[in-house]
């Protein structure tokens, strides 16, 4: 999944600038600043409840915050809309794979949908061990080998901006190891990633910023 040097520009960013986001009438949280650069990750922490999974769907563009903005190389995602989307990729709490598709419809669908990367399909298959269940029915997985084909749909698109809520549940010791290796490998490229995690990241020798919501 190597990249051109110019994939990813020295001005990608992700900048969020005095964010409200509240609901049914409670404020999550309020003021919320932060920026990210290429090759940097930001882990979102907090208790259940405290609006993380909420902040996540804001960048993605997906709910509309009370106030404040959300910018995407210096742009409000709002104003860019699918010029955005094209350069983000999020796999949340459920899988998002179709259940009456095989692994490898699944792969081919989510990259038809955005902007494909140069990383074949068998390939990504091998490299999250799921190679020889290419026209095995997702329904037929367990939960794990089904989150690991969710979250091998990051692979197949060429994004420079990974969105993801809780990646590692239901993934083994090996899968989490494996799915830290694949962020390491993203980030150490240009890419830009955010995530909430009850899992301590095991990821060295890149830029990682933390919040903790309330």
């Amino acid at each position: 999944m190597a990249r051109g040097a110019n994939d990813f520009t020295a001005d990608t960013n992700l900048n969020v600038i005095d964010l409200v986001c509240s609901r049914d009438d409670l404020v999550l949280f309020d003021g919320l600043n932060f920026s990210l650069n290429r090759g940097q990750i930001l882990l979102v922490e907090g208790h259940n409840g405290s609006g993380k999974t909420t902040l996540l769907r804001t960048l993605c563009g997906i709910r509309t915050q009370d106030s404040g903005q959300v910018l995407w190389c210096g742009e409000a995602i709002n104003e860019l809309g699918p010029a955005y989307h094209q350069q983000m990729a999020y796999v949340g709490h459920h899988d998002g794979i179709k259940r009456d598709l095989t692994v490898l419809e699944n792969l081919q669908l989510a990259r038809a949908l955005a902007k494909p990367g140069s990383c074949s399909v068998e390939t990504i298959l091998y490299r999250i061990k799921l190679n020889g269940y290419e026209d095995v029915q997702t329904l037929a997985l367990s939960a794990g080998q089904r989150r690991r084909l969710a979250l091998a749909r990051l692979l197949v698109t060429d994004s420079r901006l990974w969105i993801l809520d809780e990646p590692f549940t239901a993934l083994d010791k090996a899968g989490i190891a494996l799915f830290e290796e694949l962020i390491a490998s993203y980030v150490s490229e240009g890419g830009i990633v955010v995530l909430t995690s009850h899992h301590d990241l095991g990821i060295s020798d890149v830029t990682m910023q933390r919040i903790r919501l309330n």
